[in-house]
C-alpha cells in the first residue's frame, strides 16, 4: 500500500497532454448583501466536508457543465468546507455532445483541473476533482485531488471500470489504492463501480483512512452507509444522480441531498472518535462518563454490539482515552482475536 503513489510528472503533467501547453444541508441562493458571521470554533479534528450531486443539471458541452458546477460552487463556499467531492467525470455527465474519452483526457482534462486548482486556493480548501487522465497510451478515469493552495497532492485511477467504460477505451486503475495525507487527515478516493468490490475499500482500511470519498455515476443507497461502518471511517458520496450524502463511521446519515435541496450538501464531522467492540470494554463505560460527563459522547447500538466513542471537547483526545481504560479499538480487538485463534489452532 502506498501513500500519493502518483507523481505531479506521472499525472497531471500526462493528464494535460495535447493542451497548448452547525449546518447539514443544501441551501438555496441567497442575496449577495448578506454577510456571514465569523467562523466558529471548531474541535480540533471538526471538517467540513461538502458534496455535489449534478442531479437535474444539463448541458450541451463539457465547458457549459463545468459552468454549471462553479455556480453551485459559490454557493457551497459561503460554508467555507475544508474539502468538496465533485461527482465521478463531473464536466462530462448530463451532457448532449458525444464522448470522445481520449480527447477528454488530452484536451480538457488539464483545462478543467486548472479551473478547479484556482478555485481551491481562492477558497484555501482541498478538492477531489474527477476526470479523465491519460498516462502513454491508457486513458483512465480518475480522481484528482487538490490542496489548500490548488496545487496537485495526488490521483486515484478507477480500479474497476464497467465493461462499457473498457470498449470506450478507459483502462483500470491498480488494485492498491493510494491515500492522501491532508492537515485534518488520511482520505482515499473510490469511484462508482468500485463499489462493487471490497479489496480497496479494506485497503484504504488498512492504511489509515479517516475518510473516502466516492463520486459515481449513481447513487448506492445502503452501500455507502454499510462501507462506513464495516471500515469505520466516514464515507461520502457525490453522484451524477439521485442522493449525495456523508456517512459517519457509524453509518449513520450525517446530511444529504433531497428534492427541496438537490445539488450539495455541507456538513461538519467530527474525526476525534473511536469505533469499538462493546463487549468487553462495556464494563468500564460508566467510569468513563463519571469522569469526563459531557465532554465524552458514548453510543452503542445494541444489537450489532459495537460503540462509538467520540471527543466533544479541544483538549480530550479519544487515544488518551484508550489508553487510560485498556480499551482496544474494533480492528484492534479483531487483530487481538484473530492471533490468539492462530495460536490455538491446531496444525
Amino acid at each position: 500500500m502506498s501513500e500519493n503513489t502518483l507523481t505531479r510528472r506521472n499525472f497531471i503533467h500526462k493528464a494535460t497532454a495535447g493542451l497548448a501547453a452547525g449546518a447539514a444541508l443544501g441551501v438555496k441562493q441567497s442575496s449577495a448583501q448578506n454577510v456571514p458571521p465569523p467562523l466558529e470554533k471548531k474541535l480540533p479534528r471538526q471538517v467540513w466536508i461538502a458534496a455535489i450531486s449534478q442531479d437535474g443539471l444539463s448541458a450541451q458541452n463539457p465547458k457549459s457543465m463545468v459552468l454549471n458546477v462553479a455556480d453551485i460552487l459559490k454557493e457551497v463556499s459561503r460554508y467555507h468546507p475544508d474539502i468538496i467531492c465533485l461527482p465521478e467525470t463531473f464536466a462530462h455527465t448530463n451532457v448532449s455532445d458525444e464522448l470522445d474519452v481520449k480527447k477528454a483526457a488530452d484536451e480538457l482534462a488539464g483545462l478543467i483541473t486548472r479551473e478547479m486548482s484556482g478555485f481551491a486556493r481562492e477558497n484555501q480548501c482541498y478538492l477531489i476533482c474527477p476526470v479523465y487522465t491519460r498516462d502513454g497510451e491508457q486513458v483512465y478515469n480518475s480522481a484528482v485531488v487538490l490542496d489548500r493552495e490548488g496545487d496537485f497532492v495526488g490521483g486515484y485511477h478507477k480500479t474497476h471500470p464497467t465493461e462499457s467504460e473498457i470498449e470506450k477505451g478507459i483502462t483500470p486503475g491498480p488494485l492498491d489504492p493510494p491515500v492522501f495525507k491532508t492537515d485534518f487527515g488520511k482520505i482515499g478516493v473510490q469511484i462508482c463501480f468500485d463499489i462493487q468490490w471490497g479489496l480497496g475499500w479494506y485497503q484504504l482500511e488498512k492504511t489509515g483512512a479517516d475518510i473516502v470519498f466516492w463520486p459515481s455515476a449513481f447513487a448506492g443507497g445502503r452501500l455507502v452507509n454499510t462501507k462506513a461502518w464495516q471500515h469505520k471511517y466516514v464515507t461520502v458520496s457525490s453522484t451524477k444522480k439521485d442522493t449525495t450524502k456523508i456517512c459517519d463511521i457509524s453509518g449513520k446519515v450525517i446530511a444529504s441531498t433531497n428534492r427541496w435541496h438537490p445539488n450539495f450538501v455541507v456538513a461538519p464531522v467530527n474525526l476525534e472518535k473511536a469505533f469499538l467492540h462493546t463487549w468487553p470494554y462495556v464494563r468500564k463505560f460508566e467510569d468513563i462518563r463519571r469522569k469526563y460527563g459531557r465532554h465524552v459522547s458514548i453510543t452503542t447500538f445494541g444489537e450489532e454490539e459495537f460503540t462509538i466513542l467520540e471527543s466533544r471537547h479541544p483538549s480530550i483526545r479519544v487515544a488518551d482515552i484508550l489508553e487510560e481504560y485498556n480499551i482496544k479499538t474494533h480492528r484492534e480487538h479483531i487483530e487481538s482475536a484473530e492471533r490468539a485463534q492462530n495460536r490455538a489452532r491446531p496444525g
